[in-house]
């Protein structure tokens, strides 16, 4: 009459037993690791840069070494070249030095030269620019030669011209003249001028004159004549 009941089975709490349930924090977790991953995958993929192969990442790090080697060569480039300057700005402040030195010992021989030529007889011929001194000397089928020009103090350099005349005897006997090449000079209160020049084969120089013109052939300024030694 009555049906068959099934049992009902209480805990100690007086609660029915139910089926196994996940925790709702569990499955939150799950859900928020599974989202973070998936945003991840979008940006990677969408808005950051792509993720290099195996093989592009061979040839980014060979390019860094190869980039590494060229900055430490250029760093040991970088070095030698600053010594070279160094060394060069040195040698260069040493040089500066030198050359002072120099400029001042040429002062105090010009200076003392100009005192020597005033000292020294005046050119007979006077003339705006006189040859105070000379000397003349063939040897060896050459003939050496040094003339000192002198003018007032304080005159103020002007361009000149030495034309050089030697008379001889030439190889024959009979008397021969021999022109020396002109010598663009710029005369101020002293001007030396001096060479070797080769004279004809078998010539004898006896004697020299030294003419100083304005310009080739121009007007005469001074002159002298010399004995050649």
């Amino acid at each position: 009459m009555f049906g068959r009941n099934k049992p009902v089975v209480l805990d100690r709490y007086g609660h029915r037993r139910s089926r196994l349930r996940i925790p709702r924090w569990l499955v939150l977790l799950l859900l928020g690791v599974a989202t973070g991953a998936g945003g991840l995958v979008y940006l990677q993929e969408n808005h950051l840069p792509k993720r290099l192969s195996a093989a592009a990442s061979v040839e980014l790090q060979q390019a860094y070494t190869q980039a590494d080697a060229e900055r430490t060569q250029l760093r040991a480039d970088l070095a030698a070249t600053t010594k070279k300057l160094e060394a060069a700005l040195t040698e260069a402040k040493t040089n500066a030095a030198e050359l002072a030195t120099s400029r001042q010992t040429v002062e105090r021989l010009r200076t003392s030269l100009d005192f020597v030529a005033g000292a020294l007889p005046p050119d007979p011929r006077g003339g705006t620019v006189e040859v105070r001194a000379a000397q003349f000397t063939a040897q060896g089928g050459k003939l050496d030669y040094d003339v000192l020009l002198f003018r007032d103090k304080g005159a103020k350099p002007m361009p000149a011209v030495v034309q050089i005349v030697v008379a001889g005897e030439g190889a024959s006997g009979t008397a021969t003249n021999v022109s020396l090449k002109p010598t663009a000079v710029s005369v101020g209160r002293l001007e030396a001028v001096g060479g070797n020049v080769p004279l004809p084969e078998g010539f004898r120089p006896r004697q020299a004159t030294v003419n100083v013109l304005d310009r080739p052939d121009g007007r005469l300024l001074g002159m002298r004549v010399l004995y050649v030694k």
